[in-house]
C-alpha cells in the first residue's frame, strides 16, 4: 500500500506542480466553457482526455511507441493553443450535436499528447522493474485525482464569476481562453523545436 501512495502521489504532484503547468492550462481551457449543469459532457470530455493520456503512457513506457521528447513538448503548448483559440471562436455560440464528436475525436489525441509528455517523466522517475504496469496505473490514478481537482475548481471559479460577478459565459471563455493563450505564446516561442 506504501508503493501506491508513492506513485499515487508522484501523479498528483506531477500535475499540480506550479513549475509545470501546462497540463494544468489544458484542463482549464478544455472546461472553460462548461458548467456543473453540463456535467456529462464535462464528464466525457475528461474522461476521453484520460484514455488517450492513458493509452500513450501505456505505449511509451514498454517502448511500444517512440518519440523525440522536442517535439511532444512543443505540440503539448500546440494543443492548448488549439484549445483556447477554439473557445475564443465558439464563445457565446450554441453548441451543435454533432460537433461533439469531433471534439471528443480532437481531446482522444490531445490526450495522447499529453500522454507522451508525461511518459519521459514517467519512465525517469521509476527506471526498469518487474512491477512497471502497476506503477503506471498508481501514478496514472493520481494524475486523474489532480485533473478532477483542476476540473472541480475551474467549474466552481465559473458559478462564481458568472453568478456572484455576473460574467456572461461567453464573457467568462473569452476572459479564460485569452489568459490561457497569453501564458501558452511564450511557452511555444522558448520550445526546443526552434
Amino acid at each position: 500500500m506504501n508503493e501506491f501512495w508513492i506513485y499515487f502521489k508522484l501523479g498528483l504532484t506531477h500535475v499540480l506542480d506550479l513549475n509545470a503547468y501546462d497540463h494544468v492550462l489544458f484542463l482549464i481551457v478544455l472546461v472553460a466553457s462548461y458548467t456543473f449543469l453540463e456535467w456529462k459532457r464535462v464528464f466525457w470530455l475528461v474522461t476521453t482526455f484520460t484514455l488517450g493520456h492513458t493509452l500513450a503512457l501505456i505505449l511509451a513506457t514498454f517502448n511500444i511507441v517512440k518519440v523525440n521528447s522536442a517535439y511532444v513538448e512543443f505540440l503539448i503548448p500546440v494543443t492548448i493553443f488549439i484549445t483556447a483559440l477554439y473557445n475564443l471562436i465558439r464563445a457565446g455560440k450554441t453548441p451543435k450535436d454533432g460537433g461533439m464528436g469531433v471534439l471528443i475525436a480532437t481531446t482522444l489525441f490531445f490526450g495522447v499528447i499529453h500522454g507522451l509528455g508525461f511518459s519521459s517523466f514517467f519512465m525517469g522517475s521509476v527506471g526498469s522493474g518487474t512491477d512497471k504496469f502497476v506503477w503506471l496505473l498508481e501514478f496514472a490514478l493520481g494524475i486523474e485525482a489532480a485533473q478532477a481537482i483542476v476540473v472541480i475548481v475551474v467549474l466552481i471559479l465559473a458559478l462564481i464569476f458568472q453568478s456572484i460577478f455576473n460574467y456572461s459565459k461567453r464573457d467568462w471563455v473569452l476572459v479564460v481562453s485569452s489568459i490561457v493563450i497569453g501564458l501558452v505564446i511564450p511557452m511555444l516561442l522558448e520550445s526546443n523545436i526552434w
